[in-house]
């Protein structure tokens, strides 16, 4: 019979099987525990070499976070995974607009994404949001958009998006949209991904 963990001690013992993993590794330590997150989720050590961090992303995301701002996901899933309890006790909530009627009737009878809309109506909220994309390369090209407009200035964009047409084009994009980005670099990533960096820097907080 397998020995039986608690999960508190599954989750430690997990983080201290990937630092001896990353052994040898030079990690920024701002990044750290961003990176050991997602690999914590999603098992894939890829993401040591392929999340890329503009300059104190994550500590301006985290100082965006204490100061009460919410969070907007391109998925249902993202937002499932984020751990509300930690962002409502900081004076956030997490935002999804994907399965709002009327985001999907602007996006048909405008002839875009829902992802698109869902981006617009996010940066008319009356308080600053980190954006979390994991599905939606479309949602990364409208907040360029946005932001190239003056329409929007988030303190992080979180550009994680999975697949394969106009993903790695996305990312690409919105590293130079001029605002603090974690990008995952190439086709992976996920709403899994975007939650684990989110939750990285709300543990950061919550300890």
């Amino acid at each position: 019979m397998p020995e039986i963990w608690k999960p508190t001690d599954i989750e430690k013992r997990s983080f201290e099987i990937i630092t001896e993993l990353l052994e040898g590794r030079s990690l920024d330590p701002e990044n750290e525990p961003v990176i050991k997150r997602v690999i914590h989720t999603t098992a894939d050590f890829d993401y040591a070499d392929n999340l890329c961090i503009s300059p104190h992303a994550v500590s301006q995301g985290v100082a965006a976070l204490r100061g009460g701002c919410s969070i907007v996901t391109d998925t249902q899933m993202a937002r499932a995974g984020i751990n509300k309890s930690i962002l409502s006790q900081l004076g956030g909530e997490v935002h999804c607009f994907m399965s709002d009627p009327s985001v999907a009737e602007e996006a048909q009878a405008r002839g875009i994404t829902r992802a698109a809309v869902s981006m617009a109506r996010a940066a008319a909220l009356d308080k600053p949001c980190i954006f979390a994309i994991g599905n939606a390369p479309t949602a990364l090209f409208a907040l360029y958009d946005l932001i190239k407009a003056g329409k929007l200035r988030p303190p992080l964009v979180i550009g994680v998006p999975v697949g394969f047409v106009n993903v790695e084009e996305s990312k690409e994009r919105i590293m130079t949209a001029g605002v603090p980005y974690i990008v995952a670099k190439g086709r992976k990533g996920g709403s899994n991904v975007a939650a684990a960096v989110c939750n990285a820097m709300l543990y950061q907080i919550k300890r």
